[in-house]
């Protein structure tokens, strides 16, 4: 039986997603590679949008007080303090 796919990490599809938004930007591809381009954007794109909230939902589980969730904003400025 074959091995599963191990799926990429969130930092590995956004940079994989920059890339393709550097070779669309560049205008220089053709029509149908452009288009497949724009297609696998899309995917990432998602994947990495499922990731994020994956990641949130186990914040929010970990911020659990007292059996209720105590949702805090995320201040970037108080976790660079940290």
């Amino acid at each position: 039986m074959a091995a599963k796919k191990q799926s990429a990490t969130f930092e590995e599809n956004l940079e994989a997603l920059e890339k393709l938004v550097e070779r669309l930007e560049a205008g220089d591809l053709p029509l149908e590679e452009a288009l497949a381009d724009f297609e696998r954007g899309v995917k990432l794109t998602r994947e990495c949008q499922r990731k994020l909230a994956s990641a949130e939902q186990k914040v929010k589980l970990l911020m659990e007080e007292n059996g209720g969730i105590k949702e805090l904003p995320f201040d970037t400025d108080a976790a660079e303090d940290a």
